[in-house]
């Protein structure tokens, strides 16, 4: 959840900081994490600055502005949502402690016994927070070592292995960047099931929880895996494993550019990324078949034997990329005749599951660290089981750790709530059961190549989708701005999508919202209906002329309580008409298809009311964007 970006370069004596420019500019990229507070520490000859300050980046800006920092030649600055302790300037990162300043991603599970030992040595803690502590045992180890090894010492050296140890000693999860005044040319790092990129320029390094922390400066990255320790400087990249032996880190070029972080004209990044769906759509579809014309996925390493073999999936997710998981079950079991459960990732070990050597985990989420789903995955190999990542960040933690991925090609989704994430793992989801059902003899490969071809159709759909049907919506949005309640009603792969809906409206405007699966309504939630509840209704294609029926007898159920009813539906459909108050068009598609298009207006209305009622939109409150603790 929080945003770190690190610098090392040469010292600037023009009187611009450029440590303090990179660490500004890239702690303003990872605003989409979610923070309530902001800090950066700078080393340089005059030694080490911390300046931090609670609530948005505004607030640090004014107190750099009232003490300027000296020259620095390196610099860590952090975004912090609150863990341990409440967001205030005290708790907020880097903390100091002694000659080094730290800021930390994670959660230490051990950190009260650490706490006590560091009281135990004379330590005053001035914070509520688990890395404060981690700063002073750093501190008091790096002490040590640094006394035995006498007078002379390689300050960075010392640190690098005070790093290891305390690391060693840690419970829990953590992405660590330290700074000391003995070294002040250097950052020593560590991660563990935390994301942290090395960003890779010239004559100057960076570090970053995202690589969109240092795309403006380089687009070379390399990876940092699970218990490693590296040291950066200016010149060069150093990486020990856990035994301190030297590996060499796996390179990529990042393959967007930093204008792909900004709002390119939208009047909030929300806007952007629900008119870029069509091109994540698109992008995502790319590349997927072979030249001998077969359906193919990005990292494939379960033999087909084995995917063969499967008897059981089992989704996890959390959130918006479990109702992904939702469409997913509909869409596999119809192409490969296998049972699919989706589980919620943070229920999924701790209800004791069923799985064997002949389940198929799959594993959704948009950052790859969502740390629910990052326990799931674990859970399910210790079972046995193989498991495929769909995630949009490569080199995160679920895909290091899977057997096989699946990437989604969303580009950089910015605002805490997903909407193109969401569509660009609906449609992975569709490629990995025809990539199944081709596998497994389920499809023959025209079939396989039709549907591809039904798919390839949808970038289009969604865009007519947005240009015909959004400003109606968005109008409509502002119009039931005051309203306090909604309900949506869906049934087949229209429940998900009902889901969906009533999630943003909850995480973008604080409303009360309630998705039901349609048939369930006179089972209890019809209780709710009553005059003027504005209902959002999906309805099925009319060519699935049973499952159409019922879901008209629905909306004729709450519109003779008094319902207010929006109808999502076909093009086309007249049978809706005599019941609907307000109806949105999507085009004709593939019943299993239609989420790509009926989430669409979704999730407009849901951004278009939050602005009526002039709440911010790109950052929720109380969210953060990659949920990176259990």
């Amino acid at each position: 959840m929080c945003g770190i970006v690190g610098h090392v370069g040469p010292l600037n004596t023009t009187g611009s900081d450029r440590s303090l420019t990179v660490l500004l500019d890239g702690l303003s990229r990872l605003e989409y994490r979610g923070y309530d507070s902001a800090g950066v520490a700078l080393a340089g000859p005059a030694g080490l600055d911390v300046v931090k300050a609670a609530g948005k980046l505004a607030g640090l800006r004014e107190r750099l502005e009232e003490s300027s920092p000296a020259p620095a030649t390196a610099g860590i600055g952090h975004t912090r949502w609150a863990t341990h302790g409440g967001p205030t300037t005290a708790n907020a990162h880097p903390h100091r402690a002694g000659r080094v300043a730290v800021v930390h991603n994670g959660i230490i599970e051990n950190f009260r016994a650490l706490r006590e030992e560091v009281e135990a040595a004379g330590r005053e803690l001035v914070s509520d927070t688990d890395t404060e502590v981690v700063a002073h045992v750093l501190d008091l180890d790096y002490g040590q070592r640094l006394a035995l090894a006498g007078e002379g010492a390689d300050a960075t050296a010392v640190l690098v292995a005070s790093m290891r140890a305390v690391t060693a000693r840690l419970e829990g999860t953590f992405a660590l960047l330290a700074l000391s005044s003995d070294a002040p040319g250097t950052i020593v790092a560590a991660r563990r099931s935390s994301p942290l990129v090395i960003g890779l320029g010239e004559g100057e390094n960076f570090l970053g929880s995202d690589v969109a922390a240092f795309v403006a400066f380089t687009r070379r990255a390399a990876e940092v895996g699970d218990d490693q320790v590296l040291a950066l400087s200016a010149q060069e990249v150093r990486v020990w494993d856990r035994d301190g032996a030297a590996v060499e880190p796996v390179t990529w070029e990042v393959s967007w550019d930093a204008s792909a972080a900004v709002k390119g004209g939208y009047e909030t990044f929300m806007d952007k990324e629900i008119h870029e769906q069509p091109t994540a759509v698109a992008d995502t579809l790319l590349g997927r078949v072979d030249e001998h014309g077969e359906l193919q996925l990005d990292e494939m390493r379960i033999e087909p034997a084995v995917l063969r073999s499967v008897d059981k999936i089992i989704v996890v997710a959390c959130g918006t990329a479990a109702y992904a998981g939702h469409v997913a079950k509909y869409a596999i079991e119809h192409w490969c005749r296998v049972p699919v459960e989706v589980e919620l990732a943070h229920e999924f070990r701790y209800r004791d599951p069923v799985v064997s050597e002949k389940t198929l985990t799959v594993a959704i989420s948009q950052s790859g660290e969502t740390m629910d789903t990052i326990q799931a995955v674990r859970h399910a190999r210790e079972q046995g089981s193989k498991v495929l990542a769909i995630v949009n960040t490569y080199g995160s933690t679920i895909a290091r750790e899977a057997d096989a991925v699946l990437y989604t090609h969303a580009g950089p989704e910015v605002a805490v709530a997903s909407t193109k994430a969401f569509l660009a793992q609906i449609t992975a989801c569709y490629l990995l059961g025809l990539y199944l059902a081709q596998l497994r003899g389920n499809k023959w490969a025209d079939e396989v190549t039709d549907y591809l071809e039904r798919l390839a159709a949808m970038p289009a759909a969604i865009q007519r989708v947005l240009d015909e049907q959004a400003p109606q919506v968005r109008d409509l949005g502002a119009r039931l701005a005051q309203e306090s309640s909604f309900l949506f009603l869906g049934r087949h792969v229209g429940f998900p999508v009902a889901l969906e809906g009533a999630l943003k409206l909850k995480e973008l405007a604080y409303v009360h919202a309630e998705g039901f699966a349609a048939g369930e309504l006179k089972h209890g939630p019809i209780a709710l209906v009553e005059e003027g509840l504005p209902v959002f209704v999906i309805v099925p294609t009319p060519r699935r002329p049973v499952l159409h029926g019922k879901v008209i007898s629905n909306i004729q159920e709450i519109r003779a309580r008094g319902a207010r009813t929006i109808v999502i539906a076909e093009e086309g459909d007249s049978a809706v008409e005599p019941f609907a108050d307000h109806i949105i068009r999507v085009p004709a598609t593939p019943t299993l298809m239609m989420p790509l298009l009926t989430v669409v207006p979704l999730q407009v209305f849901a951004a278009a009311l939050a602005q009526a009622k002039g709440l911010d939109v790109d950052q929720p409150r109380n969210l953060a964007k990659s949920v990176t603790v259990e």
